[in-house]
């Protein structure tokens, strides 16, 4: 059996899309659909059962990424788990056999990944940030010691990915993590010698909206959050991510041109630097007093808790 998880918080006519896109996989195996519900009040859950999903309602502010994750993989009684999101949809039936199959073929892979491709209407700099990040080309990704971890090696994303259950109880996600549980999860598989594959045959719709102030506090989380992630491999992570940022600006430009919108310049530099600037300062958020930590995250609340637990401690 298959495990779908989807955590939903008033998720509106994207859960229903999600939700017709799990029912439309043609699979031999059978598929559930757990759906974790954190507080919502516009009939989401009455949607999921009305589709045959299992339903767990969360308290809003027990709310944390890896936890909830977690409290539902522990529901879960599927042999793979596959991981996604409300505001995520499959096009193609074969999403999760193309999803799934590479776990059954080598032991060594303890996740996968497939490729998210923006919605028709987003905006040029999302589909380019999202064709960089991904792409269309297959690919293992390895690192056996701390300096090979990179914004490359440890990329995994639980908008669409799956993994064994038996390995899951072995590697759960961070239970403390508000954001970023999966990159910190894919961090501790690849040292204990496992393999990560990315399937971009397993793709999703997925992509946001967002404004300068929200990519702000999306990559600040990112950043903060990056530590035991794509950045733990310390003075060679961030030599990575130097390198990464340079060759996407110069990528994005080029593109931007090529593409005949050039219009968008202006816009997606102005984007990008307000995200690369996130990403910066939420790397260094130790050095900032809670109050701008509470400002410039997308989760305030969880500052509060997690000084107040560090104080404790």
């Amino acid at each position: 059996m298959i495990s779908v998880i989807i955590p939903v918080r008033d998720g509106g006519d994207d859960l229903r899309r999600c939700l017709e896109g799990v029912a439309a996989q043609r699979t031999g195996e059978p598929i559930e659909i757990l759906v974790a519900d954190s507080g919502s009040t516009d009939g989401s859950r009455e949607l999921a059962r009305s589709r045959g999903a299992r339903v767990l309602e969360i308290e809003s502010p027990s709310f944390r990424h890896g936890k909830t994750r977690n409290l539902a993989a522990r529901e879960a009684r599927g042999e793979v788990l596959v991981f996604t999101t409300q505001d995520a949809y499959a096009e193609s039936e074969h999403w999760l056999e193309r999803l799934c199959a590479p776990l059954r073929e080598d032991s060594k892979i303890a996740g996968v990944y497939g490729r998210q491709v923006a919605h028709h209407e987003a905006a040029p700099p999302e589909r380019f940030f999202l064709d960089f990040i991904y792409g269309p080309e297959p690919r293992d990704q390895r690192a056996r010691k701390p300096e090979e971890l990179s914004m490359r090696t440890t990329l995994f994303s639980s908008v669409n990915s799956a993994m064994r259950r038996s390995l899951w109880k072995q590697f759960g996600f961070a239970d403390d993590l508000h954001f970023q549980e999966d990159q910190d999860w894919s961090r501790r598989v690849l040292l204990a010698g496992y393999t990560i594959r990315y399937e971009p045959g397993a793709a999703v719709r997925h992509s946001h909206a967002y404004t300068l102030t929200t990519a702000f506090k999306r990559f600040f989380d990112t950043g903060a959050s990056a530590e035991r992630g794509f950045l733990a491999g310390g003075s060679s992570s961030s030599k990575t991510l130097r390198r990464e940022a340079f060759r996407y600006a110069r990528g994005e430009l080029a593109w931007l041109i090529r593409s005949g919108q050039r219009r968008w310049i202006p816009y997606a530099a102005a984007y990008e630097l307000t995200k690369f600037l996130g990403l910066q300062i939420g790397a260094r958020h130790r050095m900032l007093p809670l109050s701008l930590k509470r400002r410039f995250s997308s989760y305030p609340g969880y500052w509060s808790q997690a000084d107040g637990d560090a104080a404790a401690g």
